[in-house]
């Protein structure tokens, strides 16, 4: 879905306006259906970008996803790094052990959600409506 959103894809233009040289020093990887666009495979380090902080909680879970799936596949001794060049601001985000149970609960949710019969109600918050699954759920 994020292929048709306005927001990612403004959100690729800072990235690629900000760090012009990155896409030819670091690597695009895909594992298990997730999609790291800067790797720096060197110094084991995620890159994740965004426009802005408003949901960096959400930001910050998405990078440690991204250790995650990789330390699933062997790699060890990974960081990430949140960059938000609009606003001057960087973030070193580490996977703790703590992380890792809760992502492996998250799995189990997501699991159990798939896994029936209906489907969950719409959340209707007012973050839904920047979202690039709005149409998934709301149609």
């Amino acid at each position: 879905m994020e292929h048709t959103s306005d927001t990612v894809n403004e959100g690729k233009l800072i990235g690629e306006n900000t760090y012009t040289d990155r896409a030819a020093k670091y690597t695009e990887l895909q594992l298990d259906g997730v999609k790291i666009d800067y790797y720096d495979a060197k110094n084991k380090v995620v890159h994740e970008i965004k426009k802005s902080d408003k949901m960096e909680a959400a930001h910050e879970a998405q990078v440690k996803y991204y250790l995650y799936k990789l330390k699933q596949h062997g790699v060890e001794g990974m960081t990430g790094v949140l960059e938000y060049p609009t606003l001057r601001h960087t973030s070193q985000i580490m996977l703790t052990d703590d992380d890792v149970q809760s992502i492996q609960k998250w799995e189990g949710d997501i699991m159990e959600i798939i896994s029936r019969e209906e489907m969950p109600g719409v959340i209707d918050k007012p973050v839904c409506k920047r979202c690039s699954y709005f149409e998934f759920c709301y149609c």
